[in-house]
């Protein structure tokens, strides 16, 4: 894993695999079971990142229904920078993605 300086003089991660950039959301996405594990992921590599989406979220309290919404997380692999993308399937997320850095 390489890093990479960003506008406020800190140096992100940038990923250089699959794992890494799991890694990398642990730190900025990923809830944690009762054990204190992580939530399962899956990791969807493109060619401009990772998107990181939540397999299950973990249930807080059994009594009630599971919470909608969320987002998926893109580790990009040029600058290690984390962008939330809305909770789509893969392939959208990844469009919606490619299209947010096609416009700055």
């Amino acid at each position: 894993m390489t890093t990479a300086g960003n506008n406020d003089n800190r140096r992100k991660p940038i990923p250089g695999s699959a794992a890494e950039a799991l890694e990398i959301a642990e730190t900025h996405f990923l809830p944690k079971r009762s054990d204190g594990t992580p939530a399962p992921a899956e990791v969807h590599e493109f060619d401009l990142g990772y998107l990181i989406c939540l397999v299950a979220l973990p249930k807080v309290d059994a009594g009630r229904p599971p919470e909608l919404g969320g987002a998926h997380l893109v580790i990009s692999k040029e600058t290690g920078e984390a962008s939330y993308i809305p909770n789509l399937p893969p392939e959208l997320a990844i469009s919606l993605y490619r299209r947010s850095r096609s416009e700055s």
